[in-house]
């Protein structure tokens, strides 16, 4: 019976996040409604999501053109150095901190596994500040990184699976 609860349990979270990540500002009781729940089992799922660290927070999805900022995604490939030290400065966020002094904001920042080994994604009023930024990355991890590549976002389709509000704009990238 334990392995049918458990199943039961799992089920119904994906089901309150699938809702949840289509508007966390939604009204708990209307996520409920759309999830065939009460607003107290949305609300008990949602806390144990978050004490678990299976939500790790809430976000706003703005528009990057309305604050004249534009995305950048930088692509980093390790050399075969070890990245002992590197680490320690990845957990403390120190690019974070370097970044925001000039102007460079880092929304998502990931470890990969293909022909890059590092992802940022970051915002920035232009390109001046992200190469800025680049050449921080490289003089701060000299030992480890071999290669550093910046691409400019023209358009954004959709983020965090919310579709934009300006699709027709895409017209004018294609």
């Amino acid at each position: 019976m334990a392995k049918i609860s458990y199943d039961k349990i799992k089920k119904d979270e994906k089901i309150v996040i699938n809702e949840f990540q289509n508007n966390a500002r939604e009204n708990i009781e209307n996520i409920g409604k759309k999830c065939g729940f009460s607003r107290q089992k949305v609300l008990r799922i949602i806390k144990r999501l978050e004490n678990e660290k299976k939500i790790w927070g809430y976000s706003a999805i703005i528009d990057n053109e309305q604050f004249d900022l534009k995305r950048y995604l930088i692509l980093i490939r390790r050399s075969t150095e070890p990245i002992d030290d590197a680490i320690s400065k990845i957990i403390e966020l120190t690019l974070h901190k370097k970044g925001k002094k000039i102007g460079v904001s880092i929304e998502f920042s990931s470890y990969l596994y293909g022909r890059y080994d590092w992802m940022l994604v970051v915002t920035a009023k232009d390109i001046t500040n992200v190469k800025k930024f680049g050449n921080i990355l490289e003089k701060e991890y000299r030992d480890v990184i071999s290669e550093v590549q910046i691409m400019e976002e023209l358009f954004s389709v959709t983020r965090s699976g919310i579709t934009n509000p300006n699709m027709e704009k895409l017209r004018d990238f294609v």
